[in-house]
This record gives structure tokens, C-alpha cells and sequence, in this order.
């Protein structure tokens, strides 16, 4: 028991650390009083949020400064990032309660969509909400696709955060170092969201909304501005800048940093992002040529707007060109089923998209090719699988593939089970597979179930796939049997 005890006074000491910095984050948005002065009437939500964060941390924090291990392995990792999300997502919705009136299930919904960088929406209307709100939601999906206790967490404990920075659902390193990968992952995110900004102001978009849209296109959260997402602007420069965007914040950072590095005969090798440029421009193509004469008047009009529609699906961004609720495409079959399978692919492993991830899709095509190949050579020969991630060249390991298939599973039966339960509150099954999909994989496509009117049960089932489904589910079952676990032992004793 001495030792159950030290882990919990570890995991508590960092979760204690991890709400006083996140009190940083929370005051960010008051810097836009200087550009809003009429803002300053709100600002009071988010001084007593971060009070109140920095509050609950010092305590934690305080309550077990005497910690005599400093490590943490991989199971410490997923209790401290399950509680760490649970209390951001949580003190997180604080401001949309006290300065826009929601509910508290319709905040945590609104908060747990910006942290899970989903962006299925609460508001009707956004072009009413309080700008200090706007940039709020923005920095929560930009601070959520890096993985909140990694940048936390990797810039306060280094080498010893070992097991967080894996528990965030990291697998690649991109440098020895821990604490050096996430500055590292840090530098790059900042860089492009810099560079993102001034292109979409360069391309015809005020500077207010390139701030917020950069961040979450990076973030693959699709938060908008304005209630008819990118559609809005009818701007085809800002369209691409816009595709470039997503599709960066749906590659994996290890992918960023071999091309930073000038390694392109590594770069080259990684299968992810040929795999996810080939999937959008075949199923663009597939939509348009299908679509046209149902939702397309022309090709050059279904193109433009199905490659829009597959790369924010594919990477999870939820940006649109196109009203997802108009009769026109929930009646159109074939794009509806292409838009939910590419949300349940997702982007690339280590990148800020959710879904089941180009890596282990690529690993899988591997694996199958392998299986023939294997089955035309002669008997006695021994060959092996390897995908390359980032700089490094991985052997497939038997394990490898198990947690893939482990994770596969878990997908798609959550995917099942979530559909029925929305179906059952009377939305038909299409809009439901669709929308299930769309929050378990941090998407933010909608098909029009989400709503502030929707039934609560229906709302928390999707709060639910947001949060579980962006900590890949085996966080939440590992974080959660392993207090079970502990429990019983304790009464056991």
C-alpha cells in the first residue's frame, strides 16, 4: 500500500500542477479587451474560472509536495490525464454558463467539443456571441489538438513525463528527450497557426477571423465564426489556404519534423500522408462525379466542394462549404457514407485529428499484402513488416498489430452502440451513424441532430464519444481499471 499511496500523491501533485498553468490559458482571451473594449463586462467569467483553477491546483499541488517519486510511468499517466481533462473540460465550460447563458450540460457539451477539438456547436448563432467567447473556443481546440497535459506537462517534468506523454496518445518521439518533443511539437504548431493567420488575411479574410479559423484548422476542431462555417466567406483562396491548413493539422507532427529537418528520403517513405492525399482526391472525385444533377450542378462545382467536405471529414477538422442538413445531402446517400467513413479513418497518428488513424490503416494494408505475399513465397522464407513513422523505420511487431485490431474493435462497436441510441430518441439511422460518428472521431460535421434543443440523454451520449473517443477509449478503460484495481486491493487488505 505505501507504494499505491506514493503513485497517488504523484498523480495528484501533477494534476495539481497541470490546473495552476492551465490558469495561464484562461486569461489568454482578455488580451482581445484591447482590441474589444466593450468586452470587458465579461472578462469577470474568466478571472473567476482561472481563480478557481489555480486554486483547486495549488491545493492539490501543496497537499503533496512531500512526493518522493517524480517518474511518471505509463498507468500514472492515464489517471493524470483522464482527471486532467475532466477538470479542463469542467472549469472550461464555467465561462459559456456565466457570459452566454447555457446550461450546464450545454456547457460541458460546448467545452468538451473545444477541448476533444470536435466543434459540434451549442449556438445557433455565433455571430451573437461574445467575441472574448469566440477566442475562447478557439485557443480550447488549439491547446486540445496539441494535447493539453502533453504541452502542460512536457515543458514542466521533461524525461520523467514519459508515461503522460504516451498516455496523450503519442507514440512517436520526435526527439530523445521528452520535454525537447514537446517544445518541439510546440514550435511547429505555433509556427504554422502564425503562418496560417496572415495567409487567410492575405486571401480576403478579416484578421479576427484568421486568428480564430488558423488555430482551428490546425487543431482539426472547426470551430467557426460564422454559422455557415467557411461557406460563409464564398471565397475559394480562402477554401485552399483553408484545405492546406487542415490537412497540416491532420499530418502527424512527426511527419512536420523530418520535412523541417530536410529529410526527404525519410519523408518520403512515411505512408500516412500519401495515404490520405490519394483517399481525398478519390473520394472527391467519386462525390462530384456522383453527386452531379443531385447536389452539384456542374463538375467543377462538386469537385471544388467535395474536396472541401473530404478533408475536413478525413481530418476531422469540420470546416463546410455546404449546408449538411439541407434534404439535398442527407438524401444523398453515397456522400453521406463517404463523409462518416473518412470521419471514422481520421488523420495521422501523433497529429492533432481523432479517428482511427492513417497510421494504423497503413500498418493494416501492410499487414494484409504481407499475409499474400507470404502465402506465394516458398515455405521456409521469413520476411518482415515494417512502416516507416516520421524519421524512424518501425518493424511490426505481433503486439503492434493487437492493439490495433484492439482499438478497431473498440471503434466500431462504441460506433454501433452510439447509433442505436441516438436512433432510439427518433432521429433516423443515416443522421445518426453520421452525427455518433462525426463526435466520437472530433469531427464536427453535423447532420443537424446537435442542437441546445436536442434531448439531454442525446447530448450526453455524444458529450461521451467526444471525451472517450478523443483519449482513444484505452486511456479511459486503463485509467479507470486501474483505480478499480487498487480499490479492491485497498479493501482487500
Amino acid at each position: 500500500m505505501p507504494r499505491k499511496k506514493e503513485q497517488y500523491k504523484l498523480i495528484i501533485h501533477n494534476i495539481g500542477l497541470v490546473l495552476m498553468y492551465y490558469t495561464i490559458i484562461i486569461l489568454f482571451p482578455l488580451v482581445f479587451n484591447t482590441f474589444y473594449p466593450n468586452e470587458l463586462k465579461n472578462s469577470y467569467a474568466f478571472l473567476l474560472s482561472a481563480f478557481l483553477s489555480f486554486f483547486i491546483g495549488y491545493i492539490l499541488f501543496k497537499a503533496t509536495k512531500d512526493v518522493s517519486s517524480t517518474t511518471v510511468t505509463v498507468r500514472e499517466g492515464a489517471v493524470i490525464v483522464f482527471f486532467t481533462w475532466l477538470l479542463v473540460v469542467l472549469i472550461g465550460s464555467i465561462p459559456f454558463i456565466l457570459v452566454e447563458n447555457l446550461t450546464f450540460s450545454q456547457a460541458v457539451f460546448e467545452s468538451t467539443s473545444g477541448f476533444t477539438t470536435t466543434g459540434l456547436t451549442m449556438f445557433t448563432d455565433v455571430s451573437k456571441v461574445s467575441k472574448l467567447i469566440l477566442v475562447w473556443r478557439s485557443i480550447m481546440q488549439f491547446i486540445g489538438g496539441a494535447g493539453f497535459a502533453l504541452i502542460m506537462m512536457g515543458s514542466v517534468i521533461g524525461p520523467k513525463g514519459f508515461g503522460l506523454y504516451h498516455a496523450e496518445g503519442r507514440v512517436d518521439n520526435i526527439a530523445p528527450n521528452i520535454k525537447r518533443s514537446a517544445r518541439i511539437i510546440t514550435l511547429i504548431y505555433i509556427t504554422y497557426a502564425f503562418l496560417g493567420t496572415v495567409l487567410l488575411d492575405i486571401v480576403g479574410m478579416p484578421l479576427f477571423d484568421a486568428f480564430n479559423h488558423s488555430l482551428t484548422a490546425l487543431a482539426t476542431g472547426g470551430f467557426s465564426v460564422k454559422n455557415a462555417s467557411i461557406g460563409d466567406y464564398n471565397n475559394l483562396r480562402v477554401e485552399i489556404v483553408t484545405i492546406i491548413l487542415m490537412f497540416l493539422g491532420g499530418t502527424g507532427f512527426g511527419v512536420h519534423y523530418t520535412l523541417w529537418r530536410g529529410n526527404f528520403k525519410a519523408f518520403l517513405k512515411n505512408g500516412e500522408p500519401w495515404l490520405m492525399l490519394t483517399t481525398i482526391f478519390t473520394f472527391s472525385l467519386i462525390m462530384a462525379f456522383n453527386g452531379i444533377g443531385k447536389v452539384f450542378s456542374t463538375f467543377s462545382q462538386g469537385f471544388r466542394e467535395s474536396l472541401f467536405q473530404t478533408t475536413s471529414a478525413l481530418t476531422g477538422t469540420g470546416f463546410s462549404t455546404v449546408d449538411l442538413t439541407n434534404p439535398l445531402w442527407i438524401n444523398f446517400g453515397l456522400g453521406m457514407f463517404i463523409l462518416t467513413s473518412l470521419m471514422m479513418a481520421g488523420g495521422g497518428m501523433d497529429s492533432t485529428a481523432g479517428g482511427l488513424k492513417q497510421y494504423r490503416i497503413w500498418v493494416t494494408i501492410k499487414v494484409l499484402l504481407h499475409s499474400v505475399k507470404e502465402f506465394l513465397l516458398p515455405s521456409k522464407s521469413v520476411t518482415k513488416i515494417s512502416a516507416w513513422k516520421g524519421q524512424n523505420k518501425n518493424f511490426i511487431k505481433n503486439e503492434d498489430i493487437k492493439e490495433i485490431f484492439l482499438v478497431f474493435s473498440m471503434y466500431f462497436f462504441t460506433f454501433f452502440v452510439g447509433s442505436l441510441i441516438l436512433s432510439s430518441y427518433g432521429y433516423n439511422l443515416t443522421q445518426s451513424m453520421f452525427e455518433f460518428a462525426s463526435a466520437m472521431n472530433g469531427v464536427g460535421l453535423s447532420s443537424g441532430i446537435t442542437s441546445p434543443n436536442m434531448p439531454l440523454g442525446a447530448m450526453w451520449t455524444l458529450t461521451i464519444a467526444m471525451f472517450t473517443g478523443r483519449l482513444e477509449f484505452l486511456v479511459v478503460i486503463y485509467a479507470v481499471a486501474k483505480m478499480i484495481n487498487d480499490l479492491y486491493e485497498s479493501i482487500k487488505k
